[in-house]
């Protein structure tokens, strides 16, 4: 006989975008919510008993309502607030998680004392996904992470001495453009993570860390680079337990100008085609000495909201 094995149930992408007017200035805070309970739900599954089934239009109107009667804050705090609600609330559901998208928003300059226009920011993009669980007591799992945080490197890095085969054509180089989208996602210790945490601060740190290593990385490989970002982030941030990066290579490769008569790369500067794929894509995690790797494998094929 078939049997049900782990399931969850939500709502997905719910997009919230919050105003503060403090007179003539306002205050934007654009996420993307998405919201995944589990708990008591054979009967639903087997016989179609909708009795222990929160409505997934609630959960919707359930963020906007937060949202509104607690104001936002962080992501964290944000999704920490919803997820403690979602499992006390209702004696069927043991498991929440949200999962947070934050998009920024730059202040466009005008005239006066206006301060109501914004452009959406072309940077990468916040993350989080906190979980609350009660079938073995109560236990947080907070994540922070980013997504889309475009960087590059001009020099630093070379690529030799791999394997060859029959197949090979790339040739080997000992000065190329290193380039790369960051996705990263880092779990905070703690079985209390709900309850408090700066997690502006955190979060900035983690980020300045990540950019850093990457800027101050002699690059022999998009592996090693990977290794230096994660263990920067380890090693300056004690309440992080792990980090999971996702790098795919974005490949610049020298344009060949010979037919024209023109070297490349030139004395006054070298030209590249920057290839959007096929690419290499370079992913780890990156653990505590002594902590368990916990977070998702695969951070780009559905993690995060």
């Amino acid at each position: 006989m078939p049997l049900l094995g782990p399931n969850q149930y939500g709502k997905a992408e719910i997009r919230l975008v919050r105003v503060v007017r403090d007179g003539a200035v306002h205050h934007v805070q654009d996420l993307n919510v998405s919201v995944a309970l589990s708990g008591e739900m054979a009967d639903v599954h087997l016989s179609g008993d909708n009795a222990a089934v929160l409505p997934t239009d609630t959960m919707k109107n359930t963020v906007y309502a937060f949202a509104q009667r607690h104001g936002v804050g962080t992501p964290e705090a944000f999704g920490a607030r919803l997820a403690r609600h979602f499992v006390t609330a209702q004696p069927t559901i043991h498991r929440a998680r949200v999962r947070l998208a934050s998009y920024a928003w730059d202040r466009i300059a005008t005239p006066g004392d206006d301060a109501h226009s914004f452009v959406r920011s072309g940077g990468e993009t916040r993350t989080a996904q906190v979980t609350f669980d009660t079938v073995a007591g109560e236990s947080w799992e907070i994540l922070s992470g980013l997504t889309g945080l475009t960087v590059m490197n001009t020099t630093g890095s070379e690529f030799r001495g791999y394997v060859k085969d029959g197949y090979t054509t790339l040739p080997e180089t000992d000065d190329r453009v290193l380039a790369t989208d960051v996705t990263a996602l880092w779990r905070h210790a703690g079985t209390d993570a709900g309850a408090a945490g700066d997690w502006d601060a955190s979060w900035a740190a983690a980020r300045t860390h990540l950019l850093e290593a990457f800027a101050g990385t002699y690059s022999r490989s998009l592996q090693q680079t990977l290794h230096a970002m994660g263990a920067r982030v380890v090693e300056q941030l004690p309440g992080v337990e792990e980090i999971r990066l996702s790098l795919p290579n974005k490949h610049h490769f020298l344009v060949d100008l010979a037919p024209f008569s023109l070297e490349n790369p030139a004395p006054d500067g070298a030209i590249y085609h920057a290839a959007d794929r096929p690419y290499g894509l370079i992913e780890a995690t990156v653990l505590r000495d002594g902590a368990d790797a916990r977070i998702p494998a695969d951070l780009t094929g559905g993690g995060l909201a």
